[in-house]
């Protein structure tokens, strides 16, 4: 059985967690989650597509892909923007002091919609084939 829909729905689902994350502040959340929508996206492009996709890089995910889809240098680009904010906005630890939401601002928020949303429509446009 292919799940790709429900990987589809809840990377959809993230996004609007990601929006609400920028709107009332959290933006270390709004960068991890926007990262988080577009890693399960793009695993429902690769399973649509046949490609089994592991892990949460999403720059070795797309380039994965990019051997049977054409990926934009844009894409590539707004996926290296989203694997930074894998790891650091959730722990403490990823920063010499302080908490993730002393490092993130509205703007670094926003960039990561931005590239959420790019990402997310160039995948749209091969699942909806």
């Amino acid at each position: 059985m292919n799940r790709w829909k429900d990987w589809y729905d809840q990377g959809k689902r993230d996004l609007e967690k990601a929006q609400l994350d920028l709107k009332y502040g959290f933006y270390e959340w709004a960068c991890f989650t926007s990262q988080q929508a577009s890693e399960k996206i793009i695993k429902a492009l690769g399973m649509k597509a046949g490609i089994t996709l592991w892990g949460h890089s999403l720059t070795e995910m797309i380039n994965l892909l990019a051997e049977k889809i054409i990926i934009p240098e844009e894409i590539k680009e707004k996926a290296k923007l989203l694997d930074l904010y894998y790891i650091p906005p959730r722990y403490p630890n990823g920063f010499a002091s302080g908490k993730p939401a002393d490092y993130f601002s509205e703007k670094q928020a926003k960039e990561a919609l931005d590239a959420a949303n790019s990402i997310i429509r160039f995948c749209e446009s091969y699942l909806a084939r």
